[in-house]
């Protein structure tokens, strides 16, 4: 794939330090958004592409669960 927003999201699936997946997952997301925007203005997008935003986003929703859950736990008791 060679989608700039598709670079971001792999960033931030790949991100091994949970200090930064916050700001990753939120630079993929606008990007992804920035995408969506753009392609439906033109209607340029392929089956392919749509899936694979689909695909993203479900995976950075996840994400956002896991970054929460650790969040959860930094907090001492």
């Amino acid at each position: 794939m060679t989608h700039t927003w598709y670079e971001s999201y792999k960033a931030a699936i790949l991100e091994t330090d949970w200090t930064q997946m916050q700001e990753r997952l939120k630079a993929a997301e606008r990007e992804i958004h920035e995408r969506q925007y753009v392609l439906s203005l033109d209607h340029g997008r392929t089956p392919e592409e749509r899936q694979a935003i689909d695909d993203a986003l479900h995976g950075l929703t996840h994400l956002k669960t896991e970054i929460s859950e650790w969040q959860k736990r930094q907090i001492p008791r």
